[in-house]
């Protein structure tokens, strides 16, 4: 087995509860630049560069449930026993599988404009590999492309089991992400809430200001 290095960002006070940021498909922990500030003065925060991405190891095996499981490992590795889960669009994906998988290491779950992947929603083929350096590791795109494109169906139906209280941020019109799977996911969850910024689908960059008042509502009501 490869051992892979997750790199990155702390912040916050290490009395307060956890935090975990997991961020999308070609970005890394800097991604959250405009709200980590924020978060880190109610929470201990950790903003994850996941596998591939930013200064983590780039194996180059790539797949959600490889990424569910860096995360849980790191978890542990950092004596973490529960935290607010925080996901935007592979991130959130990641961080469903984990819910669906290991409920008991989070306290809340926080989807910003995305769900689970679902058979026959998307189709993504693989794209060419660019002509000049990318940073992060280019394998990574095609590997995901293909499971949004042949998802596992049981991730979509696990979504009924996720019990876990869930805010679901929808970036509106504006975004690329299919906002009807949002409003279903939410109908097939039992704990879930869903609102809309219409920002596009990068919500947390476009209107920092509002997504992180959106978390920190729904963190407060769900105390």
């Amino acid at each position: 087995m490869t051992e892979v290095t997750l790199a990155y960002l702390e912040a916050g006070d290490t009395s307060a509860p956890a935090m975990v940021l997991l961020h999308g498909l070609g970005d890394d922990s800097s991604d959250w630049g405009d709200v980590l500030a924020d978060f880190a003065a109610d929470f201990h925060v950790y903003a994850l560069d996941l596998r591939g991405h930013g200064r983590s190891s780039r194996p180059g095996r790539y797949s959600f449930e490889l990424m569910r499981a860096d995360v849980a490992e790191f978890l542990a590795m950092m004596g973490v026993e529960r935290c607010i889960l925080v996901g935007h669009s592979m991130g959130g994906a990641v961080a469903i599988l984990l819910a669906q998988t290991a409920p008991e290491l989070l306290t809340h779950l926080i989807l910003e404009d995305v769900t689970a992947p679902a058979p026959g929603t998307v189709n993504r083929p693989p794209l060419d590999p660019p002509n000049t350096p990318t940073p992060f590791d280019f394998a990574a795109v095609n590997a995901i492309r293909a499971q949004l494109t042949d998802p596992d169906p049981s991730w979509w139906d696990n979504m009924k089991t996720v019990t876990v209280p869930t805010l679901i941020i929808g970036g509106g019109e504006s975004s690329t992400f299919p906002q009807q799977l949002l409003t279903e996911t939410v109908r097939r969850m039992p704990h879930a809430d869903l609102i809309t910024i219409d920002a596009g689908h990068h919500v947390h960059q476009a209107r920092p200001a509002e997504f992180v008042s959106a978390v920190e509502a729904f963190l407060r009501l769900e105390k």
